[in-house]
C-alpha cells in the first residue's frame, strides 16, 4: 500500500483559522498533533473494516515514525478480533460494583428523606440509645465493607482497560458509569417506595443484596488479566513459558471465537512492549511521578480534579432549593424529582456509552464541558440578575447535569483507566482516585464559607471560569485514545 505523505504544518492565517473552524466543530483540533503513520491492512473488505474500527492510525514522533516503537507500525490488522457475547459479558460483573455503588446513593437519599420524616420524628432518645451497641459493635463491619466496595468499584475500569477489545474498550469502560447511574436511579425509586414506611430504610438497603451475590459469584468466574500475568512473568514472580501459556488461555476466554493464532500474536505484542522493564524489579512509588507516567498522572489527575472542582457537588447540592423555587416542595415530591434527575443522567449517560469508540473521548469532553461552562454562568446569572425566573436555573440545573453525564462522568473514569503505563497502573490510578476524592471533600467544605463570603452568585461564576480553564486543559493536554491498544497509547504519550 503506498505510503501518504504527512500533513504539512501550518505556516499561513488560512491554515490557523481552518484549524479554529474545526475546534469549534469538535473534531480532534490539537495544533501539536505529532505526525500520523499507516500501520499494515489487511487487502479483504472485512479485514479493512475490522482495521478501520480499531484505529489504522498510531501516534508517533514526529521526527521518529519509522525506528521508536515499530510495534504501531507492526500490529496486525487482526489482532483485536473477538467475540461479542465473550467481550462484553464478563465485563458486566466488574460494572456491578458501580451498580450498587450507585444504589448506594440513591438509597442514602431516600432514607435520608423518610428518617426525617415525621414518623421518625417522634421516636425518643430512650429508644436511640437502645441502637448504640449495635452502632458500635458494626462500626468496624461497616468500614470493612466500605474499604472492599470502594476497592472493587475502581478496580472494575483498570481490569476492564486492561483485557477490553481497543475498538470497544471506551464502551465497556463506560458502562461502569452507566451502572452507577442506573443504581442511582433504581435507589431513588426504591426510596420513593419506602419513604413514608416505618423503617423503610432498612428495606432499601436490604433490596441489593442479590446484586452482591450475583457480582460476587461472577467475579470468581472471571480470568486474570493476561497482561497482569505477563508483568508479573517478567518482574521474576513466576515462570514466562508456563505464565505465557497461561495468559493465552485467559486472552482466548475474553475474546471467545477468535483465532488462538491471533490471540497469540497480540501476546507476543504485548510482551514486546514490556521488554523494555527489568527483571526482578518493583515499580517504586517515585516512578509514577516521572518521565510517561508523569504526563499520564497530570492527564489523569488534571481530569478527576476538574471534574470535581467544576462545582458537581455544589450543583447537585442546589438542585432541591432550585426544583423548590419551581414548586416542587413536600418529601414526595423530592423523591420524585430525583427520580427525573437520575433518568436524565441515565439517558444521556447512554448516549456517551454508545458514542465515546465512534466519535472518540475529546469530542465528548469539549461539547460537554462546553455545555457545563454555559449552565453555570446561567446559574450565577438566576442569583445575581434573574431570581424571578426560575425556569433559567430549571434549565441550567438539566443542562449542567447532562452535559456532565457526557463528559466528565464516564470519560474521566475511561482516561484514567487507559493513559497510565501498565507497570504503574495501579498505582497511577489509586493517586487519581484519592485525588478525586480530595477534590470533591474541597469543594464541598469550601462551598458554604464561600458561599458566606462572595454570595452564590459570584461563586458559580467561579466555576464557570474553572470550567473555561478545564476546556482550555483538555484542547491542549488530553490526547485522544479513541481505537487505539494500551501499548499504542503509552508509546504516544
Amino acid at each position: 500500500m503506498a505510503s501518504h505523505p504527512p500533513p504539512a504544518e501550518p505556516s499561513s492565517k488560512s491554515n490557523k483559522l481552518l484549524e479554529l473552524f474545526i475546534f469549534f466543530l469538535l473534531i480532534d483540533p490539537c495544533p501539536r498533533r505529532p505526525r500520523l503513520c499507516l500501520r499494515q491492512q489487511g487487502q479483504s473488505e472485512h479485514e479493512e473494516i475490522h482495521v478501520s474500527s480499531g484505529g489504522v492510525l498510531a501516534y508517533t514522533d514526529d521526527d521518529d515514525c519509522e525506528s521508536r516503537r515499530p510495534l504501531l507500525l507492526r500490529t496486525p490488522a487482526s489482532a483485536e478480533c473477538y467475540s461479542v457475547s465473550a467481550a462484553v459479558f464478563p465485563f458486566l460483573f466488574p460494572a456491578l460494583g458501580g451498580l450498587l455503588y450507585g444504589y448506594d446513593i440513591g438509597a442514602t437519599s431516600g432514607a435520608t428523606i423518610s428518617l426525617k420524616s415525621s414518623t421518625f420524628s417522634g421516636t425518643t432518645w430512650y429508644n436511640l440509645s437502645s441502637v448504640q451497641t449495635g452502632l458500635v459493635v458494626s462500626g468496624s463491619l461497616y468500614d470493612a465493607y466500605a474499604s472492599c466496595f470502594n476497592q472493587a468499584m475502581h478496580a472494575a475500569p483498570m481490569y476492564i482497560a486492561e483485557t477490553a477489545p481497543s475498538q470497544i474498550r471506551g464502551m465497556l469502560i463506560s458502562l461502569k458509569e452507566f451502572f452507577i447511574v442506573l443504581g442511582m436511579l433504581l435507589g431513588y425509586i426504591a426510596g420513593n417506595l419506602y419513604v413514608e414506611v416505618v423503617s423503610g430504610w432498612r428495606y432499601m438497603y436490604a433490596s441489593s443484596t442479590p446484586l452482591c451475590l450475583i457480582m460476587g459469584v461472577g467475579m470468581c468466574w472471571l480470568p486474570s488479566s493476561p497482561r497482569w500475568l505477563l508483568l508479573c512473568a517478567i518482574q521474576g514472580k513466576g515462570n514466562l513459558p508456563e505464565t505465557k501459556e497461561n495468559a493465552t488461555r485467559c486472552l482466548c476466554r475474553l475474546r471467545g471465537q477468535a483465532s488462538p493464532d491471533l490471540v497469540s500474536e497480540q501476546i507476543d505484542l504485548i510482551l514486546e512492549e514490556l521488554s523494555y522493564i527489568d527483571q526482578e524489579k518493583q515499580a517504586s512509588f517515585g516512578e509514577i511521578f516521572q518521565g510517561k507516567c508523569l504526563k499520564a498522572m497530570i492527564i489523569g489527575c488534571g481530569l478527576v480534579f476538574f471534574q470535581q472542582v467544576t462545582g458537581q457537588p455544589s450543583v447537585l447540592y442546589y438542585a432541591a432549593t432550585i426544583f423548590q423555587s419551581a414548586g416542587f416542595s413536600g418529601a414526595s415530591d423530592a423523591t420524585r424529582v430525583s427520580i427525573l434527575l437520575g433518568l436524565l443522567k441515565l439517558i444521556m449517560t447512554g448516549v456517551a456509552v454508545l458514542v465515546v469508540d465512534r466519535l472518540g473521548r475529546r469530542p465528548l469532553l469539549i461539547g460537554g464541558v462546553s455545555g457545563i461552562t454555559v449552565a453555570l454562568f446561567l446559574l450565577s446569572s438566576y442569583y445575581t440578575l434573574l431570581k424571578d425566573a426560575s425556569y433559567v436555573a430549571v434549565i441550567a440545573l438539566l443542562l449542567y447535569v447532562g452535559c456532565y453525564q457526557l463528559s466528565f462522568g464516564p470519560i474521566g473514569w475511561l482516561m484514567i483507566s487507559e493513559v497510565f503505563p501498565l507497570r504503574l497502573r495501579g498505582r497511577g490510578l489509586g493517586v487519581a482516585v484519592l485525588v478525586n476524592f480530595a477534590s470533591n471533600a474541597l469543594v464541598t467544605f469550601a462551598f458554604s464559607p464561600l458561599e458566606d463570603l462572595i454570595g452564590t452568585g459570584a461563586l458559580f461564576s467561579g466555576f464557570g471560569v474553572i470550567a473555561v480553564a478545564s476546556l482550555a486543559f483538555i484542547f491542549w493536554i488530553v490526547p485522544e485514545t479513541k481505537g487505539l491498544t494500551l501499548e499504542e497509547i503509552e508509546a504516544s504519550l
